[in-house]
């Protein structure tokens, strides 16, 4: 307390070698993620009441181009899943709307990997498939 007093020398953390897995749940943090093209694969609740807050995720996927490398561009992969109760699950919550994985342990790669291929083949490449067409031929 007083003016001569001994200061404490804080202890220094050795920095961390390996970065955690991130996943971030919510609307707003979500997009924001998937603004920044650090997204790698994001699920989306099928269930979001009123559906006006998810529906433009999909098209914000498909618009915001990851550079891999520079020779193939990727839009973030996304899926849309049977229910937000399963997503809470993940977060440790009751519901979560979406969700957006960025980092990934380096032994789930292999994993993740297989599953990001079957969503795009379910969902990226089959989007014009599945948008509606509306009246005209």
């Amino acid at each position: 307390r007083g003016k001569g007093g001994k200061k404490k020398e804080k202890e220094k953390r050795a920095p961390a070698t390996t970065k955690r897995p991130q996943v971030y749940s919510g609307i707003q943090r979500v997009t924001r993620v998937i603004e920044t093209k650090r997204a790698k694969l994001v699920l989306i609740a099928h269930d979001v009441d009123p559906l006006e807050v998810v529906i433009f995720l999909p098209a914000l996927c498909r618009k915001m181009v990851r550079l891999p490398s520079l020779f193939s561009l990727q839009e973030i992969p996304y899926a849309i899943v049977k229910d937000k109760s399963l997503l809470g699950k993940l977060v440790n919550r009751k519901t979560c709307a979406c969700i957006a994985f960025t980092q990934l342990n380096p032994q789930d790669k292999p994993a993740f990997d297989k599953l990001v291929e079957s969503v795009k083949k379910t969902f990226n490449d089959r989007f014009d498939d599945i948008k509606r067409k509306w009246g005209g031929m």
